[in-house]
């Protein structure tokens, strides 16, 4: 006879289906190639820097890999950047909010990542010290975004 188990110490069982990637795993990713980006570092010099080629980085940065906490940390500190930095803003794009053509927050920071544009913007910006000036190129660049949204066709 086979000895009963005790079932409050067997660990859950979980039959979660995943379609894709998890939401963190792919917001990490964008937050380590912003980074990358405004740095001017290639996927290739940055998985040298770990250890890995650029094919693994660029999972990563698509959040098709999961980055686990020793390789997070090893980021943050190549990247310059606190831990917490990789998690910022996760609650706002996550939240369904919706830009003025009613894509989600999150394709939108992807859309800007991934322009020539939005990583120049980003880099300069970065490069601004003074937060006031920062505050009003914040602000003149909402202007213009809000001229654009209602010269926009309904």
């Amino acid at each position: 006879m086979n000895a009963p188990q005790n079932v409050a110490n067997s660990p859950p069982k979980t039959t979660v289906k995943s379609d894709g990637p998890h939401p963190i795993d792919v917001h990490v990713g964008a937050r380590v190639k912003l980074r990358r980006m405004i740095l001017g570092m290639s996927q290739e010099t940055l998985g040298k820097a770990l250890g890995l080629t650029f094919q693994q980085i660029q999972k990563y940065e698509k959040g098709v890999n999961r980055i686990g906490a020793s390789r997070l940390f090893e980021l943050s500190n190549l990247l310059d950047v606190p831990i917490q930095y990789f998690y910022n803003d996760y609650g706002d794009a996550i939240g369904g909010e919706l830009g003025a053509d009613g894509a989600e927050a999150g394709d939108m920071f992807m859309n800007l990542v991934n322009s020539p544009e939005g990583v120049q913007l980003c880099r300069s910006f970065s490069e601004i010290n003074d937060p006031q000036v920062k505050k009003r190129v914040l602000d003149l660049v909402k202007s213009i975004a809000e001229t654009e949204r209602e010269k926009a066709p309904s």
